[in-house]
């Protein structure tokens, strides 16, 4: 549970309410394109959701076999549901089984003669539910186990693996979990978010992070159980669910029981080239499915932060995060499930620095009151210095605990220099317990001066919001993507990496998996 804040910036809570409005109108007039069309992804997601698994005699997922059939027939339009249905009603095979002939050259999805879409409907829907309360139970399980240990009341202490290496990130995991960590997050190895297939299995060859396989997931899911079993209490895990296989990933951790993952609607366009309308079509059916499996989904406004000045685009943070909160609801993801993004990442020598960040984090927690939020560490300005780094988390550590941040990924001591060793993250951890531990209630003590430095620096970003939530409201947010108004990043509404991915639904498009996790929550 997230403590709800006192109002101690004396918002104007009435303009809150307009930009609110303003962010929902943006988020419904762009539902109408996600509405219209499907994905190459979105389908490989439900072939994955009905069960198919495994790669064919190269290595390609049997889900890419499945689609691509499919797409060769020129028949995403009606959607890969309709397809396997057929295929099973004329066969009498389950989905595994239709996708193993189809890799073998034994069947042809898009030739065999169309059966009454009412009994294909029937077949799949049978799968689907049956699949759907597979989540349903991992979801359960969840909630008795944290139930079984309880819950922490302050924030979640947040550490990242990247070995590259499973294996090895299970070792380091498992050692984080043992002093003190509360989120395992797996980092995703370099590029996977451009690859347009899920690599299949194990691996150990990751750089910079380790792929995002659901065998990794299933390794590490139960290396942390066993673990949190040991220690007497529930262990999260993140991994990322972005790029160009986003709603397959969220589908691979709805099925192996992860707790956090990064999901973001603006990201994949800002900071990878994907496609936008790639990505926004992705990021629901994405969404659909991390709500339902009552996972809490991590945006990615920190990183406007790494790329435009913290100080001056601060505004930025806050018009995404609304608009992040609006797409979230519309894909049924409750407020208690949006760890919305923002960042400790104003420059070291601007005077007041500590006020501003003060100022950004308390602006965040009231007018996002039942939200998780997620709080990056600062690292733009991170220094070889390892003493003044430490210096600069502890003051990150000081603003989380001041205002009631939830998700608190750790700053590391040497991370300006290399990646941390083990050692540097048990000092991390330690440098927050220890503030966590001696501030717990200072937030609830301290009230800010009347129109001081704090309250007027959160009036003017929420002004300096609310023109840009009306400028995005006008434009449209394809448009404003094409601007750069987002970290001065501009992205062509047809370029980027995905586009030729994307299809209109025609009339009888069918994805039973939608209305099923939405109505059944």
């Amino acid at each position: 549970m997230v403590k709800e804040p006192k109002n101690k910036l004396n918002l104007d809570f009435q303009l809150v309410e307009k930009i609110r409005d303003s962010a929902r109108d943006i988020a419904e007039e762009t539902q109408e394109f996600i509405e219209a069309h499907t994905t190459i992804a979105v389908e490989r997601t439900v072939a994955r959701l009905l069960g198919i698994d495994g790669v064919d005699a190269y290595d390609v997922p049997l889900a890419n076999v499945v689609v691509e059939n499919i797409k060769k027939g020129n028949g995403i339009g009606i959607g890969t549901a309709i397809y396997i249905g057929n295929a099973m009603l004329r066969t009498g095979m389950p989905p595994q089984e239709i996708a193993e002939a189809v890799a073998a050259g034994e069947i042809d999805l898009t030739k065999l003669p169309m059966g009454d879409f009412f009994d294909i409907k029937m077949l799949v829907d049978g799968v689907a539910r049956q699949r759907v309360e597979g989540i349903r139970n991992n979801r359960r399980t969840r909630e008795a186990l944290l139930e079984k240990y309880g819950d922490k009341e302050g924030p979640y202490l947040y550490v990242i693996v990247a070995t590259g290496n499973i294996h090895e990130d299970i070792i380091q995991a498992v050692a984080a979990a043992r002093q003190g960590a509360d989120v395992i997050a797996v980092i995703r190895t370099t590029g996977q978010s451009l690859l347009d297939y899920v690599p299949y299995g194990a691996t150990t060859e990751g750089f910079g992070g380790t792929y995002a396989t659901q065998e990794n997931f299933r390794l590490m899911r139960a290396a942390l159980d066993e673990t949190g079993e040991e220690l007497g209490r529930y262990i999260r895990l993140c991994n990322y669910c972005s790029g160009l296989c986003m709603p397959e990933i969220a589908a691979m951790g709805a099925m192996e029981r992860l707790d956090v993952m990064l999901n973001d609607a603006l990201y994949g366009i800002l900071f990878r080239d994907i496609n936008m309308k790639r990505t926004m079509v992705d990021q629901f059916f994405s969404r659909v499915i991390n709500g339902f499996a009552g996972v809490i989904i991590n945006t990615g406004e920190d990183n406007y932060l790494t790329t435009a000045d913290a100080y001056e685009e601060a505004h930025t943070v806050l018009a995404s995060q609304f608009i992040n909160e609006q797409f979230a609801l519309k894909a049924g993801v409750p407020e208690g499930q949006m760890g919305l993004g923002h960042a400790f990442e104003m420059h070291p020598d601007l005077k007041n620095g500590f006020l501003y960040e003060l100022s950004q984090a308390q602006m965040a927690r009231e007018i996002f009151p039942k939200a998780p939020l997620k709080y990056m560490p600062p690292t733009k300005f991170m220094t070889g210095n390892i003493f003044k780094g430490h210096i600069q988390d502890a003051l990150f550590n000081m603003v989380t605990i001041l205002t009631g941040q939830k998700l608190h990924l750790l700053g590391m001591l040497t991370e300006a220099l290399h990646t941390p060793f083990m050692s540097d993250r048990a000092l991390a951890i330690e440098n927050a317990k220890y503030i966590f531990n001696s501030m717990e209630d200072l937030g609830e003590e301290i009230e800010f001066k009347q129109n001081g430095i704090i309250q007027s620096r959160a009036g003017e970003v929420l002004l300096k919001a609310h023109q840009l939530i009306l400028e995005i409201h006008r434009d449209g947010l394809f448009n404003t993507l094409e601007k750069g108004t987002f970290a001065g990043v501009k992205r062509p509404i047809d370029g980027g990496k995905g586009l030729e991915g994307v299809f209109p639904k025609e009339k009888d498009y069918y994805n039973p998996f939608i209305a099923m996790m939405l109505q059944e929550r």
